[in-house]
């Protein structure tokens, strides 16, 4: 459950370090609130490259799955040739691994 936001803060400072703020935020992927909360903090933010591509593909095979369970529950599917979704999965799995180690 998310906290409602409510306290707000001014700052002032130049429109270049504003700007600064913001690009290093859009950066971190986050809102500038977030990004100045996490940093004020002294939280470590940590942006991992690459991330994209795989989430990508674990909605795709997400998708598939749910596709392929609902036909075959309905009786429409009743060979699966798993050994494509295993490899996908594999492959999945160790770009997952590779990311983990990065960030650890």
């Amino acid at each position: 459950m998310r906290k409602k936001k409510t306290a707000i803060i001014t700052a002032r400072m130049t429109p270049e370090v504003k700007q600064q703020l913001q690009e290093r935020a859009q950066d971190a992927n986050m809102t500038l609130t977030d990004y100045l909360c996490i940093c004020g903090l002294g939280k470590e933010i940590v942006r991992v490259e690459g991330l994209d591509g795989v989430l990508s593909e674990l909605k795709a095979q997400g998708r598939n799955l749910n596709q392929l369970t609902m036909l075959a529950n309905i009786g429409r599917l009743t060979i699966l040739r798993s050994d494509e979704l295993i490899d996908k999965y594999t492959d999945l799995c160790a770009a997952i691994r590779r990311l983990t180690k990065e960030v650890s």
